[in-house]
């Protein structure tokens, strides 16, 4: 991909995780079996909770229309960093009726098989079977994603951290060097290079560019495969082994019975240092509320705020730590190391 100035001055970066990216990265990863450490107490959890959902029979069908292959249909992920699952579905079946014939076309030419007749009136743009396919996506979303949103949004928040900081320093291009830290990923002289599954070029042609982080992105980055659309840039958030069980874990009732549950939840999104409008899109609060929970946990030795330049960023501290744990708490309010923040 490579970019013109007036290209880097125009990059945008997605608020925060997009409910039907996630949708269908998480159908992926329920065929596969990537990243065994990070997603496999997943994949245990929701297939249990589908099958006592009823969801089962649903959710196969949700998979034909979007295998883990080499493609699926754009138009099931029209979003730009959406961060309303109404919104994406509103404009999901927006969709012309000549793009779902000719993606569904092309879907079925990938697979080597023929179209099945249940997907014919889905490619006639009939309104029944948009409505329909709306329905079971929001079904599948609310068992499979929706459980998960908090610890998502808190990774997607500290990931447009380190961006935003990238950008205070070094412009738009520090922003772009910083994906170097992802395996295969290279900036260099206003050309990115990243680990795409099969050789191609991404032309912007001075359109503005949305890189969206994505929890359920494994490894390699996606975009949308028709080049006349809005171009985006979906790139993986990489969450460390163990996060189902510390989100499991850091929930328990007693914390939030102890310091309310809005507290509990924002000191458990602070696995990193965080700004006060990250904790609000994280928790999806105002930010004046945000900035209330923040208060009155800094002054009980939860959290240490620190200035760096124009910031003030937001730091769990050991006894904030030892309260989520339901530990003996260390003696002081000594704020965690930000190099094991993640552990």
């Amino acid at each position: 991909m490579e970019f013109t100035s007036q290209e880097l001055a125009r990059l945008r970066v997605a608020s925060g995780v997009d409910p039907l990216w996630e949708t269908a990265l998480s159908l992926h990863l329920l065929q596969n079996r990537q990243a065994p450490l990070a997603f496999g107490a997943w994949r245990r959890e929701v297939g249990t909770a589908l099958r006592q959902a009823g969801l089962v029979s649903l959710t196969r069908a949700l998979t034909r229309l979007c295998p883990d292959g080499s493609y699926f249909p754009d138009f099931l992920t029209p979003g730009r960093g959406d961060a309303d699952l109404e919104t994406g579905l509103d404009r999901l079946l927006s969709t012309p009726r000549h793009r779902l014939r000719a993606e569904l076309t092309r879907l079925h030419a990938h697979t080597g098989h023929p179209a099945p007749a249940g997907l014919r009136p889905l490619a006639d743009g009939c309104p029944k079977a948009l409505h329909r396919l709306g329905t079971a996506l929001r079904a599948y979303h609310q068992v499979a994603v929706e459980p998960y949103l908090a610890s998502m949004r808190a990774q997607a928040a500290a990931d447009r951290t380190v961006r935003v900081q990238a950008v205070l320093t070094h412009g738009a291009e520090g922003l772009l060097t910083g994906y170097d830290q992802l395996p295969g990923w290279r900036y260099q002289d206003q050309r990115l290079h990243a680990p795409y599954p099969i050789e191609r070029e991404l032309a912007l042609r001075g359109r503005v560019l949305t890189l969206i982080p994505a929890f359920f992105c494994v490894r390699a980055p996606l975009a949308l495969v028709d080049e006349e659309l809005p171009p985006v840039l979906v790139h993986p958030l990489s969450p460390a082994p163990g996060w189902l069980e510390r989100r499991h874990h850091g929930g328990d009732a007693p914390v939030a019975q102890l310091i309310g549950a809005s507290r509990a939840e924002l000191l458990k999104v602070l696995d990193r240092p965080m700004t006060t409008m990250d904790i609000a899109a994280a928790l999806r609060l105002a930010p004046s509320t945000a900035s209330r929970h923040a208060t009155v946990l800094r002054e009980a030795g939860l959290l240490l705020s620190q200035r760096q330049g124009v910031r003030v960023l937001h730091h769990r501290t050991g006894l904030g730590r030892a309260v989520l744990d339901g530990t003996l708490a260390p003696q002081g309010g000594s704020a965690e190391p930000v190099a094991s923040a993640g552990s």
